[in-house]
């Protein structure tokens, strides 16, 4: 079953940013969402990975940085690979994003979800079927 949303980092990273109050409230309930509609809600290896080392920088552990990895893991998970790289980059080539963000368009397109739910990317904006949703507009 193909997912509907697919998380950027940012926002599992909000769910736990003490000093982003509204932010983290919204990540949070985005998060809930995720929990108890399982299948809906994907991230990527690439989304585990920056949210690893983010986490740790913002002072957090090692260890409790890997169990949430842990628990995201339950979701749709797109993993790396060599197909997902080629279609980054045929993404990055189309829309002229970073590799990085075209990385997570790919993924987000790879796991049939309609909409990616970020704050790096212009709100609104559809990239070949997946539309950028600001959820902290």
């Amino acid at each position: 079953m193909p997912a509907e949303w697919f998380l950027d980092t940012n926002v599992l990273l909000y769910a736990y940013d003490l000093d982003a109050p509204v932010k983290r409230a919204v990540a949070q309930s985005l998060i809930e969402r995720a929990w108890l509609q399982p299948g809906h809600t994907a991230v990527s290896v690439q989304v585990l990975q920056e949210f690893h080392v983010n986490f740790v920088r913002s002072g957090h552990s090692s260890s409790e940085a890997a169990v949430l990895a842990g628990d995201f893991s339950i979701w749709p998970v797109m993993d790396n690979s060599l197909a997902l790289f080629r279609l980054g980059l045929s993404l990055q080539a189309r829309w002229q994003l970073s590799l990085w963000d075209a990385m997570i368009v790919a993924a987000a397109k790879a796991s049939g979800a309609h909409s990616l739910l970020t704050e790096d990317l212009n709100h609104g904006q559809d990239y070949g079927g997946v539309r950028v949703v600001n959820p902290f507009r």
